[in-house]
């Protein structure tokens, strides 16, 4: 569910006109319902209420502050992959100890910033890092809390790029190595391990693989606080699906992620901590565009938008799929016509859909792609020197541009000529 629906044929977010909000800001821009983001984030806060836990936004899925204080003032943690991203956290006032630290090439710099700024465990990939982590502990007269992630050579039956829990990813250490590794955890200075950590893979829609995983997971406990390990935390990473397109095949709920979750880890006692990011913020956000031209080609007629693959990276780069409708709601009866609907970046991949069957639209009619949420404004770039477009943030009636579209000056004036040129 999220809260963009029609009203007398208008698209609107929440109690906001979508076609007000272009008026004021220009196309293209991304909007984010409060309201959406509020209630994905309690949904999975509930779903593990049977027991102590802690839902960590991932924050790689949208790291504007705006949607970070709206989730931090719920009461969510915060996963984070890098110091930038850590450092977004504390700038939106989450604590030190509501800050997990994910990520396969933390650096020395990294480490020691959250070390100093307070984390409430670092997500250790390798044994390198956590010889690292255990130095740069070490130095600062400090010890880190850590979970080790394992790689449970689970198929996450997802797409190949956003696959994680298989042998042949690079996340985590091999599921089988694990006992060797917590021995040589246990054994280093400044380290305090405080549980396990696992993620598969993301985008998922079925609950077996997640179920899969964390037997693996139910059993290694058992196993190393046999070997006489404190493990008291089990961090189960995210990765539940959303639904893009409006077919009739969800994915899971939260509640019935947490009663999964229950069923197969609650008789351990473990505090829980899940990242969930794309089910967060995915469906709280829309991308809305113009278009600039109908153009009719052959065999083929196009949609040319103002938004381009710089602006929505995903269906050129994951094939994805995202809904795109008029925010001028067609009328009842209308028939449609197949379109291409791309936009004017110079690369033949800037396609978001082929042949997609849409209403009579016309130059300067509104579209929005829904589900953009997540993966969308942070993976965006300015190619061919295409501005970063806004972020709003819509709160019941009103609404807030949280990220503003630079000038070319402003872009332009990043660049320095060296003194010779």
């Amino acid at each position: 569910m999220d809260h963009f629906i029609y009203r007398d044929g208008a698209l609107f977010a929440e109690d906001v006109a979508v076609a007000d909000i272009a008026a004021a800001v220009g196309s293209p821009f991304y909007v984010y319902s409060t309201a959406t983001l509020t209630r994905h984030f309690q949904l999975f806060d509930e779903a593990l209420d049977w027991g102590p836990h802690l839902v960590c936004y991932a924050m790689k899925a949208a790291s504007n502050q705006a949607i970070l204080k709206t989730l931090a003032d719920l009461g969510a943690g915060m996963d984070v992959v890098s110091g930038g991203e850590y450092a977004r956290a504390k700038a939106a006032g989450v604590p030190g100890d509501r800050i997990v630290f994910s990520g396969v090439g933390k650096t020395h710099d990294e480490i020691r910033a959250a070390l100093s700024g307070g984390i409430r465990q670092f997500n250790v990939e390798s044994e390198p890092e956590m010889r690292v982590i255990s130095q740069v502990a070490s130095e600062l007269g400090t010890e880190a809390p850590i979970t080790i992630r394992v790689n449970p050579d689970v198929d996450a039956k997802t797409h190949a790029k956003i696959a994680t829990g298989k042998s042949e990813n690079k996340f985590g250490i091999p599921i089988s190595k694990a006992r060797e590794v917590y021995a040589e955890a246990a054994s280093l200075p400044g380290l305090r391990v405080v549980g396990i950590d696992v993620h598969i893979g993301s985008q998922l829609t079925d609950l077996a693989p997640f179920e899969a995983a964390y037997q693996k997971v139910a059993e290694l406990t058992e196993t190393l606080r046999a070997d006489g390990h404190d493990i008291t935390r089990l961090d189960l990473g995210g990765g539940l699906g959303i639904p893009y397109t409006r077919s009739n095949e969800a994915p899971p709920l939260p509640t019935d992620y947490g009663a999964m979750v229950q069923r197969t880890l609650g008789h351990l006692g473990c505090e829980i901590e899940i990242e969930p990011g794309r089910l967060i913020a995915g469906n709280a956000g829309l991308l809305v565009s113009s278009v600039i031209y109908l153009k009719n080609g052959d065999g083929r007629d196009f949609l040319i938008l103002d938004a381009a693959m710089n602006d929505l990276i995903r269906p050129a780069m994951y094939e994805a799929h995202h809904e795109i409708i008029p925010v001028q709601e067609a009328a009842p009866g209308v028939d449609l016509a197949p379109y291409d609907i791309v936009g004017p970046v110079c690369e033949s991949g800037d396609t978001f859909a082929k042949g997609r069957l849409m209403p009579p639209l016309a130059s300067g009619d509104l579209v929005a792609f829904r589900s953009a949420g997540a993966y969308g404004a942070v993976m965006s770039s300015e190619y061919n020197t295409r501005p970063l477009i806004p972020e709003v943030l819509v709160h019941g009636d009103q609404f807030a541009v949280i990220r503003a579209r630079p000038t070319f000056d402003e872009i332009i004036n990043r660049d320095t000529i060296p003194e010779w040129l």
